[in-house]
């Protein structure tokens, strides 16, 4: 009897041992409550307020600047890593749910995408519902659109996935985010989301005032602030070429603390929220909501929210922008005009200045950009392909100001000045210039060559965005965890008819057919590999390259394609060869397209690189 019990505790200790740290925690409970005439968030036991950001640029910055939590906006195969890392540096983590938006192509009527939605959902969350950095559930994002906002086979699937959430997960509550409040959203949540614990609303704008806007509405649950920063380009004015004129980082900064403001003077409705993104995002420009650049240097809304959230500044803050104007055309003053249209002759210098001082006198260093712009303001949150720069319009440059030339073609542009201090601080500020005469083509940014358009390793510039034929019937999952061929994920692609065709390239930018500058000169490559297997085996797919013809300004260099495969179960490596192709400008690097099988079918790809 002792022997079996020693027998036992060894194997137990053996399984404890092999069992990675984090899936011994325990889920810290986190619960709503009704406290006086509001509510409360309590988490272990205790009161919580969310300070929060939306992104994962580096978590170590976020708990240094005094943030205590994270949202996410879909499930893949990093989150439980993310996960883990968060709770190593104390930050809990609202877990996004990703549904599908009907202006992606998503149909609420179609019953079984519906209900597959919603099992990947319950997946998600009996996945991760006891992992102690789990902070709430928030079940999809802006899915009901940016119209009225209430199509209740939209809401009703919400509930009936928060509803799940309940079941599976006492210990967490559930959200739902949605764009603004306007419309019927309130309405809409209070009649048929009974389920939903918490409101997430995004907003920009109008920050300050949701609070206040949310229970003139009709509000009856508790609410977060999902995302927030400056106004967004839908909010701003235009000059008068109709470009949209961007805050400097300086003053965005400014704009945070606003709406920070207004969310702690509204305690007992608001719980918190996330400042919008703690990372960079290329949308609708370079550099409108990111909160740090690219290479990680952050801006002047990170030191605005590490006052808000310690209520101390950081020992070493960002450069400040005091303003960028264009003050010379020619040698001489900037011309003014009755309408207040410029537009920027031909052939023409021009010199672009900035004010900007550093706090603690630290020495400044400005990068100067020219890029065109596409003017495409309004993205609905889509991610927008990089713009390449245009290096050879900068005549001369230095800290405060910039020279160009206009030889480089007609059409509206914008000049950014990227200012960074050497100590991990930076600002940025951006003027829009219109030039006169015809566009001139713009030479595609080399890329490196390997290329991985997806797999480990993942350059970016492309997005699958250009769906064909029975768009209804297509749904891709980038984060796939079933059985991926190297790395964390894999691509699932699924078509749900019998018959049809349906179709997806990969595009830049983001859901252009020719029409606007964009893609990568892949010169340096002869092939495309890629793997690919099908969920049982048998499946026929079609994969190509180059498919925007010479009809379009703006074209692929080189087409190629590999014809129909027929995939098996198990991953093989496909080839389609590129010797001998002038790749110096590649708009649509990879495309599947499927049809006429009489059934329906599932494949996945992974590793798909443009190579040597």
């Amino acid at each position: 009897m002792h022997c079996t019990k020693i027998v036992f505790c060894l194997l137990f200790a053996l399984v404890l041992l092999a069992t990675p740290a984090m899936a011994q925690e325990k889920p810290i409970v986190t619960k709503v409550v009704k406290s006086g005439n509001g509510w409360q968030l309590l988490r272990g036991g205790k009161p919580y307020y969310i300070r929060g950001a939306g992104g994962s640029a580096s978590l170590e910055l976020l708990a240094k600047s005094g943030g205590n939590s994270l949202r996410t906006w879909g499930v893949d195969g990093n989150t439980g890593d993310l996960l883990d890392k968060a709770h190593k540096l104390g930050i809990s983590v609202t877990v996004g749910i990703w549904l599908g938006h009907e202006r992606h192509g998503f149909n609420y009527d179609d019953a079984k995408s519906v209900q597959r939605q919603y099992e990947t959902a319950v997946a998600a969350i009996k996945k991760y519902k006891d992992h102690p950095a789990v902070l709430a559930w928030g079940i999809g994002n802006e899915m009901e659109g940016f119209k009225e906002g209430n199509n209740p086979k939209i809401w009703n699937a919400i509930n009936q996935i928060a509803e799940a959430a309940k079941k599976i997960d006492p210990n967490h509550p559930t959200m739902t985010v949605i764009a603004e409040i306007g419309g019927k959203r309130i309405a809409s949540i209070n009649q048929y989301c009974p389920a939903i614990d918490i409101v997430g609303a995004n907003t920009y704008g109008g920050a300050a005032s949701l609070p206040a806007r949310y229970q003139k509405e009709g509000g009856v649950k508790p609410l977060v602030i999902t995302e927030y920063g400056p106004p967004g380009t839908w909010e701003v004015g235009r000059d008068p070429n109709g470009a949209a004129i961007e805050m400097t980082s300086t003053a965005k900064g400014a704009f945070y603390k606003r709406a920070w403001d207004a969310q702690v003077a509204a305690k007992g409705l608001c719980f918190g929220s996330y400042a919008f993104t703690w990372g960079n995002k290329r949308e609708a420009t370079a550099t409108w909501f990111g909160m740090l650049l690219p290479d990680g240097c952050k801006l002047e809304a990170v030191d605005a929210m590490q006052q808000c959230w310690t209520g101390k500044p950081p020992q070493n803050r960002c450069p400040q922008i005091a303003s960028i104007k264009l003050v010379t055309v020619a040698g001489k003053p900037v011309p003014k005009t009755s309408d207040g249209k410029l537009i920027l002759p031909e052939d023409t210098e021009f010199t672009v200045q900035l004010q900007v001082t550093d706090p603690e006198g630290d020495p400044l260093k400005t990068t100067w950009v020219l890029e065109r712009d596409g003017m495409v303001y309004v993205t609905g949150g889509d991610a927008v392909s990089d713009v390449p720069g245009i290096p050879k319009a900068i005549v001369k440059q230095n800290t405060n100001a910039a020279t160009f030339t206009t030889s480089v073609g007609g059409g509206q542009h914008r000049v950014y000045a990227y200012v960074r201090d050497g100590k991990g601080g930076a600002a940025v500020a951006n003027i829009p210039v219109k030039f006169d005469g015809k566009e001139k083509e713009v030479e595609a940014s080399k890329a490196s060559i390997p290329f991985v358009l997806y797999g480990e390793g993942a350059k970016g510039g492309y997005v699958a965005s250009g769906w064909m034929g029975d768009m209804d019937a297509i749904s891709m999952d980038h984060g796939c965890t079933d059985n991926p061929k190297s790395g964390k994920t894999c691509i699932k692609v699924q078509f749900d008819k019998k018959d049809g065709w349906g179709s997806v390239v990969w595009q830049s930018p983001e859901g252009d057919w020719g029409d606007k500058p964009g893609g990568l000169n892949l010169n340096g490559a002869s092939k495309v590999t890629f793997w690919a297997r099908g969920s049982q085996g048998g499946e026929d797919v079609s994969f190509s390259m180059g498919i925007i013809d010479s009809k379009k300004p703006y074209y692929d260099s080189a087409t190629a394609s590999l014809g129909k495969v027929r995939l098996s179960k198990d991953w093989r490596q496909f080839t389609i060869d590129l010797k001998n192709q002038d790749l110096s400008r590649i708009k649509s690097p990879f495309c599947w397209n499927v049809g006429g099988q009489g059934r329906p079918l599932t494949f996945y790809l992974d590793e798909i690189k443009y190579e040597k």
